[in-house]
Formats: structure tokens, sequence, C-alpha cells
């Protein structure tokens, strides 16, 4: 490997054991070039205040904050010397906003002597809420030239000299001053990193070299010193990314695949003569987009995204009896076997006659519609196996059973992955491993992605977008309930569901838990501390068991409640999601394993309780699966979260657009794009720390061109060792195989 050795050098040799140990245990950081590459979050001016205001919850935040009052009260308590205890409340502002610190016990004398009003400092903890205000326990501190300056050690004095102060992305364990002292000890060796980036670009943009990037984020003298450093490590960021989905797409476009081309008079056509109603313009559009990809003799690798309720079911459909008309077979992946029932359920009845291959009654042009499934019985499986390898099913739709090795096809034409996000890319590339040649490829997604995230997380795909809902569906109307300040709103909430069942719909409500004794915390009996008090506002999520108990026994007594979660069998799971659809269940209490797929076109209303656990993305997703049919849909956003809490904010957000590519904006500026990264490409190492997917948009775009122009000229990097490098140290193992595989 190229990697110079100092970089690569474990950062216990440098630190120290102890220091090294929680850098590895809780920030990923191993070597001197994993901390050089740990950048500051932000930076706080000396004499400026920070914002309070924008502190998210559960987060471990650094501050730079002003004392402005400290009260210490007493309190009876049992465990305390003489019977009393101590807590000390210190108001700390940044002269827009007030948060309170609080310290315990032991824990109150230094900080009770040290932080008087009017003291500067860096204060570290985690924020929680506690009486509906925010707060911080515990929190670790740092004075900044406070009452007595001469107390500050000569090494603080050092970390803090510039006027811009960086604050880490920290832990409980590691505060963010701890860490700039410790990048202080590695930053000599920012001079030996190798640049990335082939000179010619790097110059053509006028960007600043590796070393000095490196130097000027940890230690700016001016603003203009960290926009330097920042555009420059955006598109090292960029550029790497974008030459291995570049690499990835180059290996792809030298294999060979057979070309399934539509057949006159053959089951597509029979299909199309059946369908009650004409395709949208969208779906006419992405259609041509794709069977003009079946029709060469390379394989087709598109994603399909589009609104929940788009009708990307019905494009995927057509496409893979293409396939069958040509001669092969196509295959279907759905990410649990509740959503591969659903398809399968949904395509033989879209399908009639068609799907009766081989049977009495069957079509003359008609073929076998398989399900396969890992809970499937013996006799079962053993007969799908056997129709998929003798090539008598054309069409099979299954979870990861399909990927086994047991699986066997007589002519696999194509594959389609229904929610890409579940599914890590070697995943997909199994199953494509089971064609004679490589079959063409159709990823699916509800999740809408802004066009960055598609350069960057399916950066090997190219793009289709149907974003026009099919005539008939209706409006959901989007509420926030808020259930601590208001909770006469959720009884309203229930009184709704009654209403919606007895004028014939029916409900969902969704749990973020099960709540069976696995899953419960075990409860504890002693009395809770003052220390533990803010710890018990933090209930476990609610539950699909308790939650269903108490509405069967209270709000929706008489009315038929029944719980669907992923830990039931699934024939159980199979059971009750055909009752719900039969009508014969009202309300619907369930986990997540509704998000996808499931469609009930006569449940009209949506309960999510504890709805600021779940993402943006997914609250869009669970929301789509109300006003499927006529009648018009009701989502209720549950939530106990203070009003300005930004949990609070992200519901309200969620309530007041159903535009899924806004909503998924706003997901992205709201986490890290990494966590977008890691779920959609799983084996990706992802390195976005200073890339912002949606603001950077532009820099993605030029360094996608200039990665392909690279990889063209040469595609191994023979020329560029340093590039290889880091491409070495964005791929781990597995992934860097899964490429060279293409």
């Amino acid at each position: 490997m190229d990697l110079v050795p100092v970089l690569d050098e474990p950062l216990k040799k440098t630190l120290g054991p102890a220091t090294a140990k929680v850098m590895a245990e809780h920030l990923g950081l191993h070597t001197v070039g994993d901390l050089l590459h740990h950048y500051p979050r932000r930076y706080e001016e000396r004499g400026q205040l920070t914002h309070l205001a924008d502190l998210p919850m559960d987060e471990h935040v650094t501050v730079v904050a002003q004392v402005a009052d400290a009260r210490l009260h007493t309190f009876a308590s049992p465990k305390a010397p003489r019977g009393k205890g101590q807590r000390l409340e210190v108001t700390i502002t940044d002269g827009s906003g007030r948060l309170k610190l609080v310290f315990f016990g032991h824990g109150v004398h230094k900080p009770h002597k040290e932080l008087l009003p009017g003291t500067r400092a860096l204060f570290a903890g985690k924020v929680s809420v506690f009486n509906h205000r925010l707060q911080l326990a515990h929190p670790a501190y740092e004075l900044l030239g406070g009452k007595d300056a001469a107390e500050e050690a000569a090494e603080t004095v050092d970390t803090w000299a510039g006027a811009l102060i960086p604050l880490y992305p920290a832990t409980a364990k590691l505060e963010s001053w701890k860490i700039a002292k410790a990048v202080q000890t590695v930053l000599p060796h920012a001079q030996e990193a190798l640049d990335p980036l082939p000179e010619p670009l790097r110059a053509g943009r006028g960007l600043i070299s590796l070393p000095e990037a490196l130097l000027k984020i940890h230690r700016p003298h001016t603003k203009a010193d960290i926009e330097d450093a920042r555009s420059r490590l955006k598109w090292d960021e960029a550029f790497v990314l974008q030459v291995a989905l570049a690499r990835r797409r180059h290996a792809d476009a030298q294999l060979p695949a057979v070309a399934r081309r539509p057949q006159k008079d053959g089951m597509l056509s029979a299909f199309d003569a059946k369908l009650p109603f004409t395709l949208t313009e969208g779906q006419q559009k992405v259609t041509k987009e794709i069977f003009d990809d079946l029709a060469t003799e390379h394989p087709m690798h598109r994603l399909l995204q589009g609104e929940v309720g788009s009708g990307k079911t019905m494009v995927a459909l057509r496409a893979m009896l293409t396939v069958v008309d040509a001669g092969g077979q196509a295959a279907m992946l759905a990410p649990t076997e509740v959503l591969a029932q659903q398809h399968h359920r949904s395509i033989t009845e879209m399908m009639g006659e068609l799907a009766e291959g081989g049977m009495l009654g069957g079509a003359e042009n008609s073929t076998k519609v398989v399900l396969l499934t890992g809970s499937m019985g013996a006799a079962g499986r053993r007969q799908a196996l056997l129709d998929l390898v003798t090539g008598e099913a054309g069409l099979v739709i299954g979870t990861h059973a399909l990927i086994e090795d047991k699986v066997q096809f007589h002519d696999l034409g194509l594959v389609v992955v229904d929610e890409q996000h579940r599914f890590g890319v070697e995943q997909r590339d199994a199953l494509r491993g089971k064609g004679k040649q490589p079959p063409h490829l159709l990823v699916m997604t509800a999740t809408p992605i802004p066009r960055t995230v598609a350069m960057t997380v399916f950066g090997d795909l190219d793009t289709s977008v149907l974003d026009q809902l099919p005539a008939g569906r209706s409006p959901i109307a989007s509420h926030v309930v808020p259930a601590a300040d208001k909770p006469h709103f959720l009884s309203r909430a229930w009184e709704r569901v009654r209403e919606e069942v007895s004028n014939g719909h029916q409900a969902y409500v969704v749990c973020p838990r099960i709540g069976d004794e696995d899953d419960a915390p075990k409860k504890s009996k002693k009395k809770p501390s003052p220390e533990d008090a803010a710890e018990a506002e933090k209930r476990p999520p609610l539950a699909v068991l308790e939650v269903a108990d108490q509405l069967a026994k209270g709000p929706l007594q008489g009315i038929a409640v029944e719980v669907l979660h992923g830990r039931m069998p699934p024939d159980e799971k199979d059971a009750v999601m055909r009752r719900f659809a039969a009508g014969e269940t009202h309300v619907l209490v369930a986990t997540t394993v509704i998000e996808v797929g499931v469609n009930v076109p006569n449940a009209t209303a949506m309960v999510i309780m504890d709805a600021d656990r779940f993402g943006v993305s997914q609250l869009h997703q669970l929301r789509g699966r109300v006003g499927r049919g006529s009648a018009a849909g009701l989502c209720l956003l549950v939530t106990e979260m203070p009003e300005a809490s930004p949990a609070r904010q992200r519901l309200t957000a969620v309530a007041s657009t159903l535009d899924g590519f806004e909503l998924s904006r706003l997901d992205l500026e709201q986490r890290r794009e990494g966590d977008v990264l890691g779920q959609a490409q799983s084996g990706a190492r992802t390195s976005l720390r200073m890339l912002a997917v949606i603001e950077d948009e532009e820099i993605i775009a030029e360094a996608r061109e200039e990665a392909t122009a690279v990889v063209a000229g040469d595609p191994d990097l023979t020329h560029l060792p340093a590039l290889r490098t880091a491409l070495q140290a964005l791929l781990d193992d597995e992934r860097e195989q899964f490429l060279e595989k293409g």
C-alpha cells in the first residue's frame, strides 16, 4: 500500500494508549491521518458568544458562553452526609438565549468556586430536556481567560492562541478542547500528506495543497483560511468518491448482457390490453428510458425513484414482462416478507390469468409467478426452486432468500430491487451474479432523493424520476399533536380515528417499539435520585403491544384492533394483513413494517406515536400508506417534545408539505450526509466530513465530470498513485473487491 507511514501511524504511539482508546472506540479514529481528517464542526470567535437557541437534542455539544448566575440548592437526600444533598444550577447566556447547567453531589464544589457570574468558558455535555427546558447535566468545562488568567495552563493558551476557536465533533468521554490538544500534537505531520488531486485539476481550479488545507482547517487565523481549506477538502471528498463510482460505471460498461426487446403479441401486449386505465405521461417517459436500456447489449443500471404511490410497481412489472417475452426471467427483491407477500399478491392480481402458466384456465401467453421467502415451508420452497431452475416461473418475488446459493435461475434477465436503501451494494451484486451473463438491473425507491444525492449515493446508476401521481389519489392532511402541552389534542386524535372507522374506513397506529419482554427496559425498584430525574423524563419509546392493549380497553373500545410487527411468524403477519386488507380489522397497530409497499386503499387515517423518534423520510413514507383511495387521508404526528425543540420543528415541516423532494432536502440538511451514504451504500466507509451534498451540488457535478474523464483515460489509476491511495482509504477490502468485480 502506498500510504505514508507517518500518517498511518497508530494514535497510541503519538498520544498514548488511554486517549487513543477513547478516540478509537468513540470517534472511530485510529491513525494520525484519521485525526488530521477529523475536522472542526464550527469555530467560535474569541469575544463572540454562541447561539444557544440552536442546540440539537441528545447530542454532545460544545458551547462558548458566559455565566449569568449560579445558585446552590440544598435538598433532603438519604444518600448524602447529614441527609442533605446539594444541587448547583448555573445559567449561561449567549446574549440571545439561555441554557441551564446542573451539577449534583460531590460534583458541585469545583464549579461552585469557578463558575462565578461573568466567567467565560467552553462548556461540553449532552443536551437533554427537563421540565420542558433544555439543559446540560454535569457538563465538562474549560475556563477561557477567566477570573485568573494565570491559572490557564500554557498548553491551553497555545491551543486557543488564534482568534478563532475550533470546536470539534466530540463525545462525553473526550471534550472538544482535548481533541484540539491532540490535533496540536499531530499537526506537524500534515506536511507529509499525499495529495490525491491530479496537479492539473488542482492548479486549474486554484485550490491550495492538501498539507496547507489541513493546517488552515485546524488552526485558521482568518475566516478566509477556513474558506480556502473547506473548498480544497470538499473537492477531495467529492472527487475521490466520484472516482470510485466512475470506476464502477466503467467496469459495468465493459460487461456483456443479453438485449431484451419487447415481442409483438407477447404477454406485455396482453397485459396492456387488460389495463383499466392509461399510464401517466411520467410512466410512459420512464418506461421508454427502461425499454431503451433493456434493448442494449450492456447491462442496464437504472434507479427509478418516485413518490409513494406514483406507480413504480406498474412500470417495473411491464419491464419484467418484456424480459419474460424475450425468453428471460425477472426477479424482484423486497426488503421484508410483508412487502414481498404484498408485491406477489398485487402482481398476480394485476396479471390475472397471465400469472397462471401451466395451470388450467391459464392464458396462452402466461407464466408462473412464484414467491420465495426464508420462512416458507420445505415443500413450497422446493417447488419454487424447481420452477426457477427449469424456467417454468418467469417471475419471482422474494426477500434476501433469493440471494442464497441454492437459488438457481434458468436465464435471469432482469433484477428489480425495491427500496434500495434497505440493501447494500453487495446484496444486489450477489443477485446479479446468478445470471449466465450479467442481468439488467432496475433499482426502485420511494424515498425521494435530491439530484446530488443520486450522484453520490447512487452514482453508479442512471436515474429516472416519476413525479406525477396517478389520477384518483387523494390529498393527505397532516397535523402535529403536542401530547404533553395539550393532552386534549390526543383525545381528539382518537375521536378522529373512531369517526373514520364509523364512516367505513380504517386506520394505522404506528409505534417505534414492539414491546415484548426482550425489548422492554428493566424496571428499577429504587426511587430515582434527583440526579436521575432528568433521565427519568426520557421514557422508553412507546410500544405496539402496550399501545394496542390501552387503545382496545380505552379510547378505541369496541373497535377491531390488531397488531403487526417484525417478530411475528410470517404466516401470522400475512393473515393479519389479509384481514386488514379485507376490512375485517379496523385499526392496525404496527411498527414500521408497514412503511413500504403496503397498499390498503380503504385506510384513511394514521396516528404516529412518538413521531419525533422517526426520520423525516420515514415519516413521509409512513404517511404515504393513507389516502391511497378516493377518500382523503389524515396523518397525525404525536409528540411530547417541547415546541422550541428541533425535533418538533422537524415534525412541523413534515406536516406542512407533501413534497417528498423538499422533505428529503430538509432531512439531509438536518442529518450528516455520512448517515445517508452509510445507509445506502453498506460497505462504504463514508468520508463525507466536509462535503454537504445539498449545498455543494456544483462541486459534486464538476467532480463527477472530472472523475469520469480521469477514469476513461486511466481506469487503473496507474499514473495517479496518491489518488489510488486515497481510494483505498475510502474503500474497505470488501467494497474494493466489489468495485473490482463490477
